[in-house]
């Protein structure tokens, strides 16, 4: 099965007239935005999507924060360029590193997945465990948003630099992958976590390698749930639901088109038609540098 998409030069003047019709961007660094992609086909299903790989710089955990801004500033720059009405950031890293700058940046609505999964996971447990990035568990940011919404919640972090290029390389069954995921969870289940966080889009694809190593008592929160609540509630706050037909999704990537086709087909259930974009080479000279530093 093959999944007919539009080329770029199909935004129509009727969507730019008709701003409920425009598509809603996603963007990570590979296929971890997908688990976001999926459940938006759950949850909004009429709604049109624009994906957004950027395959040829990832993996994005070990960037540093100004890499992490300027990528950002650069998909988000094109993003608007191809008239999307809303941009979700399905990269965990991006969220921690740079979402509050780029908000300031862009008129478009910006969603992160960082702060209605913390909301979530207080309501879900109160020893939280979270994987993510380095570059995720560094920041913080899933302990200081967590904190702020339960101060008597336990936070752990991992951060787990292999995970990335595991699910990339579609390794998700061999038994390295399986030892690597057990040596990330052990200091956490120490502390008898009753939650786990996937603080990375990507984590989701190892579930099944997870899942055999988890108690039964603990429980995985995907934030990409919650991120796509929280799309569908702010597209009614706006008064941006699509009531029009449903364009197919368009995927594109930064890097190898056949390589995103090949791994992605497993999870997307059919072998999108994939473009290869060259990014805008924009700068964000304009911000403040203590904000990436």
């Amino acid at each position: 099965m093959t999944a007919k998409l539009n080329s770029s030069s199909q935004t129509t003047f009727a969507s730019r007239r008709e701003p409920q019709r425009s598509r809603i961007g996603i963007f990570d660094s590979g296929v971890g935005g997908l688990t976001v992609l999926r459940e938006l086909y759950r949850q909004l299903p009429n709604e049109s999507v624009l994906y957004f790989a950027d395959t040829a710089r990832l993996p994005y955990g070990m960037r540093s924060a100004a890499e992490i801004l300027q990528f950002g500033f650069e998909i988000i720059s094109w993003m608007v360029q191809q008239d999307v009405k809303m941009v979700v950031m399905a990269c965990n890293t991006s969220d921690a590193l740079a979402l509050e700058t780029l908000r300031s940046e862009f008129e478009t609505p910006i969603l992160g997945l960082i702060l209605p999964s913390a909301r979530a996971a207080v309501v879900q447990g109160r020893r939280l465990g979270v994987i993510a990035t380095p570059a995720t568990a560094a920041s913080n940011a899933y302990k200081r948003a967590i904190l702020e919404s339960c101060p008597s919640a336990k936070v752990w972090q991992v951060g787990c630099p292999e995970f990335v290029p595991l699910v990339e390389q579609n390794r998700l069954h061999e038994p390295y992958t399986s030892e690597v995921a057990r040596q990330y969870l052990e200091p956490l289940l120490k502390q008898r976590i009753d939650t786990l966080i996937y603080g990375c889009t990507h984590y989701p694809h190892l579930e099944p390698v997870l899942k055999k190593i988890l108690p039964t008592n603990v429980s995985c929160l995907n934030p990409a749930l919650h991120v796509v609540a929280a799309a569908a509630r702010e597209l009614d706050l706006m008064g941006l639901k699509n009531t029009f037909g449903v364009l197919p999704t368009r995927f594109c990537v930064s890097g190898c088109p056949q390589e995103f086709e090949q791994t992605s087909r497993q999870w997307l259930g059919c072998t999108p038609i994939v473009e290869k974009i060259n990014l805008p080479k924009v700068s964000y000279r304009s911000l403040p540098l203590s904000s990436v530093e």
